[in-house]
C-alpha cells in the first residue's frame, strides 16, 4: 500500500491552460515554432504538478500536456507506422462506436497511422521524455509515484480491421500482435531502466466489447468477437511478459471521452469482467462507474484477491461537485459486492480506491469543467479517499 496505486487516483489528463492551447494552434497554423512551444508547455506541466501535489495526489502526470490525443506516444514512434492524412472511410470499421459516431457527423475522411512494413522500436517512444520531465519537478522519494499513460497496443487494429496491416507484411494477427508486443515490451524496460514504477494503458476499446451496437455490427461484418478479444488478452500479456514486479502496471478503461466529455458506448463489464480480472496479467484496473451507463458492481466479485480495483464514480464530464455521501454509498456497494468465497467488505475495500471516471481532457480541447472546477473535483477525490479507505 505504499506504492501506486493510491486509495485516490486519477487518470492523467488534465486541462489545459488557454496559454498553452494558443501556442499549440499558432504552431499549427505556422504563426509559431516549437522553440515558442517549448517553454509555455514546460511551465504548463510545472503548475500541474504543484497543483497535484497541492490538493495530495500521490500519483502524478504532466496532464499529457505534451499531446493532442490521448492515445499519442507509442504507434507514432514505431518503424512500420505510417502516417495517413486522408484514410479512406470505408477503411475505418464502421461497427466501432466512436468511428461510427464521427461517420454521423458527416465524416468521410480522417488522418490515421497505418501499419506499412515490419513494426519495430528503433527508438525512444515519446513516454521517456515525458518521464524525465516529470522526475525533473518531484522529489526523489517521489519519483516512484510518477504515472505515465500508454496507449492501447490494439488502437488502430481495432479501427481499422482487415486493413490493419498488409497482408504481404504480416500473414495473420498472430504475427502482427508478436510484433507489436515486442515494441510494448522493450518501451517498458526502456521506463523501468528511467526509474518507472507507475504504468496506466488507456483502453476505452476494451469497454466496446460490452456494447450490444459493437457486438451486432462485428457479427453483420463476419467477425469473431469472442475470437477477437481472446486475440487482444493475448497480446496484452505479450506485452507485459516479465515485466518487473516492482513496476505496476494497470488497465483503464471507459466508454469514450471526446470533447464537452462525449461518450460513444454503454454496457456493463459482466461481458468481460471475468477474463479481464482472471486472464489479463495487470495489478490494478481503473474503471468507469459515474453513471447508470457502466452497469451494476456485481461484475467485481471476479477480481482476485490480489489485485486492485480504482472505481471512477467522480464525473470528469460534468462540472457539478458530487456529495461525500454518493461517493461512500457508491464504495460501500461495491465492497459488498465483492464480498464472496471467504472474501469479507474489510478486505474488499483494501482492494478499492477512488477517482475521476477518465481524465479531464483526454482530447487537447478538454472536457466541460475549467480548471477551478477540475481543482475541485481531484480535490474531492482525496477527502473522500480519506474518509473512506483511511488514507
Amino acid at each position: 500500500m505504499s506504492g501506486p496505486p493510491y486509495f485516490a487516483e486519477h487518470i492523467g489528463s488534465l486541462k489545459r491552460p488557454a496559454e498553452l492551447l494558443k501556442v499549440r494552434a499558432d504552431l499549427d497554423a505556422g504563426k509559431a515554432t516549437k522553440e515558442d512551444l517549448k517553454p509555455v508547455e514546460d511551465k504548463a506541466i510545472a503548475a500541474a504538478v504543484k497543483m497535484q501535489q497541492e490538493v495530495g495526489l500521490k500519483a502524478i502526470t504532466d496532464g499529457e500536456f505534451g499531446r493532442h490525443m490521448f492515445y499519442d506516444g507509442m504507434h507514432d514512434h514505431l518503424e512500420g507506422y505510417g502516417h495517413v492524412p486522408d484514410v479512406p472511410s470505408h477503411q475505418f470499421m464502421m461497427y466501432v462506436p466512436d468511428v461510427a459516431a464521427f461517420m454521423k457527423l458527416d465524416f468521410k475522411k480522417a488522418d490515421s497511422f497505418m501499419c506499412t512494413s515490419k513494426i519495430k522500436r528503433t527508438k525512444p517512444c515519446a513516454y521517456g521524455a515525458e518521464f524525465e520531465r516529470l522526475k525533473s519537478l518531484v522529489k526523489p522519494e517521489e519519483v516512484k509515484s510518477i504515472k505515465i499513460t500508454m496507449a492501447a497496443p490494439e488502437w488502430f487494429h481495432l479501427r481499422h480491421g482487415q486493413y490493419a496491416y498488409p497482408s504481404d507484411v504480416y500473414a495473420n494477427d498472430d504475427e502482427h500482435f508478436a510484433d507489436i508486443a515486442k515494441a510494448y515490451r522493450e518501451e517498458l524496460q526502456y521506463l523501468y531502466s528511467l526509474g518507472c514504477r507507475n504504468i496506466q494503458i488507456d483502453d476505452p476499446l476494451l469497454a466496446y466489447f460490452c456494447a450490444e451496437s459493437m457486438l451486432d455490427g462485428m457479427k453483420k461484418a463476419g467477425v469473431d468477437s469472442e475470437k477477437l478479444l481472446s486475440g487482444y488478452i493475448s497480446l496484452y500479456n505479450q506485452c507485459l511478459e516479465g515485466h518487473p514486479k516492482d513496476m505496476t502496471v494497470g488497465l483503464h478503461l471507459c466508454r469514450g471521452n471526446f470533447k464537452d466529455g462525449r461518450h460513444f458506448s454503454e454496457g456493463s463489464y459482466d461481458r468481460i469482467a471475468a477474463r479481464m480480472f482472471n486472464d489479463m496479467n495487470f495489478d490494478v484496473y481503473y474503471l468507469e462507474y459515474d453513471t447508470d451507463r457502466a452497469g451494476g458492481f456485481g461484475p467485481l466479485a471476479s477480481l482476485p484477491n490480489n489485485k486492485r480495483a480504482i472505481l471512477g464514480v467522480i464525473s470528469s464530464k460534468k462540472p457539478e461537485l458530487e456529495s461525500m455521501d454518493y461517493l461512500k454509498e457508491k464504495i460501500d456497494a461495491a465492497a459488498e459486492s465483492m464480498v464472496k468465497d471467504g472474501r469479507t467488505k474489510e478486505q474488499a475495500l483494501k482492494q478499492l480506491g477512488i477517482s475521476p471516471q477518465c481524465g479531464f481532457a483526454s482530447h487537447s480541447e478538454g472536457n466541460l469543467p475549467n480548471e477551478q472546477e477540475m481543482r475541485a473535483k481531484l480535490e474531492l477525490t482525496v477527502k473522500a479517499a480519506k474518509e473512506i479507505f483511511g488514507q
